[in-house]
């Protein structure tokens, strides 16, 4: 939704299987130019609606896990929804 990704291929190996992921470019410079892992397993970030974080002044976006799904900052915020916030992308 955020278009970052310009394609991906489900490649099946026999067990698990494997997702590659071409991210997108724009004049030969990536369009993800940092990703910050918040959430680890020994220690759990949760936030409530008025703690979303907004990234770069809103021009990157926080993935959050939600009761209704794994969504954005943004979409979190205009559905009224917090979760755990799982990484942020600028």
């Amino acid at each position: 939704d955020e278009h970052y990704i310009s394609d991906y291929f489900i490649i099946d190996d026999g067990l698990q299987g494997v997702i590659r992921i071409r991210l997108k470019y724009d004049d030969n410079k990536p369009v993800i130019e940092g990703m910050k892992r918040v959430s680890r397993p020994g220690l759990r970030q949760y936030v409530g609606v008025q703690n979303i974080p907004r990234v770069f002044n809103n021009l990157g976006i926080a993935i959050l896990t939600t009761p209704i799904g794994v969504i954005t900052n943004k979409e979190a915020r205009r559905r009224h929804v917090g979760g755990e916030v799982l990484c942020i992308v600028w």
